[in-house]
């Protein structure tokens, strides 16, 4: 994630102060919610299931790109907590690298997790046909390379620069066209591209569930809604002072010239320990979205939330494709059971 070097003002000691605590306090918030969370997540899937959905093959990867960009949260926290970087400038690289690969496959992993929705609703045969473990597997590899790629500007940029005998972990530009490059570059591949896809797809699914009346779509909105706000609520602030500093950097201005730029470079600090939120909130969202199971199964919710169809466990198994399995199979009885009702109502889970 990209930071600001240029400080001809530098701000308050208050404002120091406050930032860096604040700051502190969302990264521990961030790393007592979401590390066991996400590991929860991880051993329900890879313990509790037995066969496992491709959704559910996606949201373990998703759990998976949480938890990595945690686990560098207590050296950011010591950075905070002692003002200056120890870790060398390998760290500093390779621990800003994790998180904008981690960054980049959950906002991609989303993507693909709502795109996959929106075409089941849109055209179930082709979706069946497709949503195999095998076209799964494919599809996570393509993610995690191109996440790899996509961080690649941050061991570019990223390095220690030495500021009043204390080190710290920012990126340098060799210009200012440099800078506005790598933070446009990061808003738009990061945000705005997957978000609209995010959005359209969800957009579809909504107009399609309400012209088919499908049973419990209430509940299913509420989840979609949820999921949407979460994604722009911890990444647009952060995004949105990319395109600021973008904006002056392309104008001429210098990082923290004047009091804007000054409000821009403290508002990022808490922005970017804003942003390590966004990685424990996955799981709470699947409790949402348990209902029911979370009081019935237990310690079992996610994996019975996430448990593959009986078309889709048969298919993996016998090496054919979803469409022939639903074709074989007997039509299903006019009432479902209260898990087969939860699997409707959570649809963008699935």
């Amino acid at each position: 994630m990209a930071m600001n070097t240029t400080s001809p003002a530098p701000p308050s000691s208050q404002a120091v102060t406050f930032i860096s605590l604040l700051a502190i306090i969302l990264l521990s918030v961030a790393l007592a919610v979401g590390l066991p969370g996400n590991s929860f997540v991880m051993w329900s899937i890879l313990v509790r299931m037995r066969k496992r959905s491709v959704t559910a093959l996606l949201v373990l990867n998703l759990a998976l790109a949480d938890l990595a960009v945690l686990l560098t949260a207590p050296f950011f926290l010591h950075s905070l907590a002692r003002g200056t970087w120890i870790f060398g400038v390998a760290g500093c690289r390779l621990f800003h690298y994790v998180c904008g690969v981690s960054m980049y496959a959950s906002v991609l992993l989303i993507t693909a997790m709502s795109l996959d929705r929106s075409l089941a609703v849109a055209l179930p045969f082709v979706s069946q046909k497709m949503r195999t473990k095998a076209c799964a597997w494919r599809l996570l590899a393509v993610i995690w390379v191109v996440a790899l790629l996509l961080a690649t500007p941050v061991i570019v940029y990223r390095t220690l620069v030495e500021k009043n005998r204390r080190l710290i972990c920012f990126p340098v530009y060799s210009s200012k066209n440099h800078m506005a490059f790598h933070l446009l570059f990061e808003a738009f591949t990061g945000f705005l591209l997957p978000f609209l896809a995010v959005v359209a797809s969800y957009l579809d699914i909504g107009r399609r569930l309400r012209a088919r009346r499908f049973r419990r779509s209430r509940r299913t909105g509420r989840l979609v809604a949820l999921i949407i706000l979460a994604f722009a609520a911890f990444w647009l602030p952060y995004h949105l002072v990319n395109l600021a500093e973008a904006g002056r950097a392309l104008a001429g201005r210098k990082a923290r010239e004047g009091p804007v730029g000054e409000q821009l470079h403290l508002a990022r600090s808490v922005l970017i320990a804003l942003a390590f939120l966004s990685s424990s909130v996955n799981p709470l969202l699947y409790a949402c979205a348990g209902g029911g199971l979370l009081r019935s199964a237990g310690l079992g919710f996610v994996a019975k939330l996430l448990e593959a169809t009986g078309s889709e466990a048969s298919s993996t198994r016998r090496g054919v494709t979803l469409g022939q399995t639903v074709r074989d199979a007997p039509p299903p009885p006019p009432e479902s059971s209260p898990a087969e009702s939860l699997t409707v109502s959570s649809e963008p889970l699935q």
